[in-house]
């Protein structure tokens, strides 16, 4: 690893972030950060415990009264200057990003500002929590109808998109006046982690986002998910994962905002542009290959002959196709 790289990760944060300082986690675990690339080892990072999930919400439960307060002109302040600031170490998130995550530098400085772009979408949003007030068609009752902070939300990411798959869901607990507990993928825990000293130089007060990583997902994130303190979870992650997710948050009727994996259909209609509709099947050129539109099945018409068709996409690359019926495709899980 270049000494440029090696400067850049020294200065990254490694434990938990919990009520705005650094800790340790309560039995000194700590897992390995391993660079896809070299399959070197990077960073030691603490390794999350039950305790410590405990010690988050009551951090972000003693932040909640004050943060809710705030007008929503405020909330939406610190969210444009959060991201101005990730904006402004743009170059330094990108390089982390493809450090621990594996892709293409051009592809982490898109991520970068794609991520910067949901805190300066909800410091518009905070502003647009508008309710309701009509009267009841029968008894001519008023009918108020007011949006208040649902209470603390816990936010579980992948590691494809460590950094934009973070942001877009603080941005709109932030948004609404919701601390956060956040629980990164243990692959790419690094970028998060490197965030915090951001958000809290955007005026992020303490409490409000807490970040940490565990090798014990599971058990952490059920911890969290029967407290009574805990209203909001949201996931982004397998399908299978998101199942057991929400048989947990049904325990205490947590609300969910869950994006799972399925299938991802491309669909052939009699009338395509055959060599338009090749060209536009071929996989996106991510070297990580694990991104959410990502193609899974492929639906073609009934007409077409069932043989392999040659075609000569616009690119000049050659491609084949099978046609075969339509049919209902076998569900994979990603």
């Amino acid at each position: 690893m270049s000494p440029m790289y090696d400067n850049l990760l020294a200065n990254v944060p490694t434990d938990l972030w919990i009520g705005g300082k650094w800790r340790k986690s309560s039995d000194n675990a700590r897992f390995d950060v391993i660079d896809p690339a070299t399959e070197s080892k990077i960073a030691s990072v603490a390794s999350a415990s039950i305790d410590d999930a405990k010690a988050a919400l009551d951090a972000a439960s003693d932040a909640f009264e004050g943060w809710a307060a705030k007008k929503p002109r405020e909330r939406g302040e610190v969210l444009r200057k959060a991201y101005e600031l990730i904006m402004r170490d743009a170059e330094r998130l990108a390089k982390l990003i493809t450090i621990e995550n594996g892709k293409a530098l051009s592809d982490s400085r898109g991520e970068v500002a794609y991520a910067a772009e949901f805190f300066r979408w909800y410091a518009e949003e905070a502003v647009r929590g508008i309710g309701a007030l009509s009267r009841a068609p029968t008894s001519g009752a008023r009918i108020v109808v007011q949006h208040k902070p649902a209470g603390i939300a816990v936010l579980v990411t992948p590691w494809n998109f460590p950094a934009a798959m973070a942001t877009r869901k603080i941005g709109p607990a932030l948004a609404a006046g919701c601390p956060v507990v956040l629980k990164p993928a243990s692959d790419t825990p690094l970028t998060m982690l490197a965030l915090m000293p951001i958000l809290e130089e955007a005026g992020v007060p303490a409490g409000v986002v807490n970040v940490i990583p565990s090798r014990s997902s599971g058990k952490v994130v059920s911890a969290m998910l029967h407290d009574p303190r805990v209203r909001v979870v949201s996931f982004t992650g397998s399908t299978e994962v998101g199942r057991k997710l929400l048989h947990e948050a049904a325990d205490n009727v947590v609300k969910p905002a869950m994006e799972l994996g399925g299938n991802a259909p491309f669909i052939v209609f009699e009338d395509a542009d055959i060599d338009a509709a090749i060209d536009g099947a071929r996989p996106a050129p991510r070297p990580t290959a694990s991104t959410c539109t990502r193609r899974c099945t492929t639906s073609l018409p009934r007409s077409s002959p069932p043989r392999w068709r040659r075609s000569r996409s616009a690119t000049g690359s050659i491609m084949t196709l099978q046609w075969a019926r339509w049919s209902t495709p076998t569900p994979r899980r990603r």
